[in-house]
């Protein structure tokens, strides 16, 4: 009987497929890993998937860390900088989470924006004494973060901080450098999120939200400020901020491109076809501002030929 029972398994094609499951090797990524020990081409997983996807197959080897969309990717903040989020409510237990497999997700998702600038915000709500690593993972994690990854990285947002993550970083302050530390930004209410991102394109855990306006809640109302003045007309010179039909107007030729928009595409003819990567970083903020500015007062072609000069 146990020799028919053979030739049935042998012919079942569910077994065989089972037998080949068996005899994959650990070079064949085709199967996830069993144990936390992962080759370098499946740490690589900026070369497998779409970074900050949930949407894996289940037999890709970071899949069941992708499942619990801990971390994501979240479009671009008001800067034009890639924005990334570590959702600290959807950590699971500690014994159902692979901690260095999720430091290898990390790694793998910053991989595809540390060449440019990007933002990471981090929401702390939800990380309790069931889920959260340990100091020497945190201390570690950091340390696995060469300086590439800090190199770009324009700031992080500490959302909802607690007396435990303010306290944490004072203990880890001898190993974070200052440049660092100097981007490390906490944020009290979501709605001071908005001056950097938008928080509808965030995908904000219900949670997260919930603890949000508990704490709103419970803050005693302030003596409202007073009104704002109202609206003045925008200024002759103004381009930032305007109706586009307003800037034809106002242009003798009825060029429909804006002047910003001649005056960069005519830089770029000038100055700018042989620099490789010009597009790769953001510009800085605080010049931006100031060109801004200068277009709006009508003072922009005076303090090119200035610059102009001083190159």
């Amino acid at each position: 009987m146990s020799s028919e029972l053979l030739v049935d398994l042998g012919e079942d094609p569910a077994t065989a497929q089972l037998g080949q499951l068996k005899l994959t090797t650990v070079d064949d990524q085709q199967w996830p890993a069993d144990e936390s020990t992962l080759s370098k081409s499946e740490t690589d997983i900026s070369q497998c998937f779409d970074a900050g996807s949930p949407h894996l197959p289940w037999d890709h080897p970071f899949y069941d860390i992708a499942r619990h969309q801990i971390i994501e990717v979240a479009g671009d903040d008001n800067f034009g900088r890639k924005v990334i989020v570590f959702n600290a409510c959807r950590m699971p237990p500690q014994h159902q989470l692979d901690h260095h497999k999720l430091l290898m997700y990390l790694k793998g998702t910053l991989d595809q924006y540390v060449e440019s600038d990007y933002t990471l915000i981090y929401f702390h709500h939800g990380l309790t004494s069931e889920n959260k690593p340990s100091l020497s993972w945190l201390r570690d994690a950091y340390r696995e973060f060469d300086r590439k990854y800090k190199k770009n990285i324009k700031a992080l947002y500490i959302v909802h901080p607690t007396m435990f993550i303010k306290t944490l970083l004072i203990l880890f302050k001898p190993i974070i450098s200052f440049k660092f530390g100097r981007k490390i930004n906490y944020v009290s209410y979501l709605s001071e999120l908005e001056d950097v991102v938008k928080c509808e394109q965030l995908l904000i855990p219900a949670r997260v939200k919930e603890y949000d306006n508990k704490l709103r809640a419970s803050v005693k109302p302030t003596v409202q400020p007073p009104m704002s003045p109202p609206h003045s007309p925008p200024l002759h010179s103004q381009v930032f901020g305007v109706p586009l039909a307003l800037l034809r107007q106002r242009n003798p030729d009825g060029d429909p491109v804006p002047v910003v928009m001649r005056d960069t595409i005519s830089f770029l003819c000038e100055q700018g076809l042989e620099i490789e990567g010009i597009f790769r970083r953001s510009a800085n903020v605080t010049l931006v501002k100031e060109v801004q500015l200068r277009y709006n007062s009508g003072w922009m072609d005076q303090w090119m030929l200035n610059l102009r000069r001083q190159n």
